[in-house]
């Protein structure tokens, strides 16, 4: 009875072990994921220097991919503002294929006419 008890005990205590494994490592994934969408948003060309379009490249073994495109309101196309929001989606992807995503927005000067 005892052994059976013991067993019982030291099958969840293992069980337990192996969650708190799958967690930790899923953690240390993302967050180097995260660690490398920061690198990447910090090395972005200016506001002025990110064309539209798709820029690609690889960081700390990280495939990235930027796709930069005008936002368009009815403020921007009527000329009242000299700046026009400019979205920008961020797409990351790990070497085990775990990916992330970050969509923002940010403004760009108009050419000057």
């Amino acid at each position: 009875m005892a052994l059976a008890v013991t067993g019982a005990g030291l099958a969840a205590i293992g069980a337990l072990a192996n969650s708190s494994l799958h967690a930790t490592l899923y953690t240390e994934r993302h967050l180097a994921e995260i660690e490398s969408a920061r690198k990447i948003i910090a090395g972005m060309p200016g506001r002025d220097a990110l064309p539209f379009g798709r820029l690609t490249g690889s960081l700390d073994a990280h495939a990235w991919r930027i796709d930069s495109a005008p936002v368009s309101t009815a403020v921007a196309t009527s000329g009242e503002t000299s700046w026009i929001p400019q979205s920008i989606a961020l797409l990351v992807r790990s070497p085990s294929g775990a990916m992330v995503e970050i969509d923002t927005i940010r403004l760009r000067r108009l050419a000057a006419k």
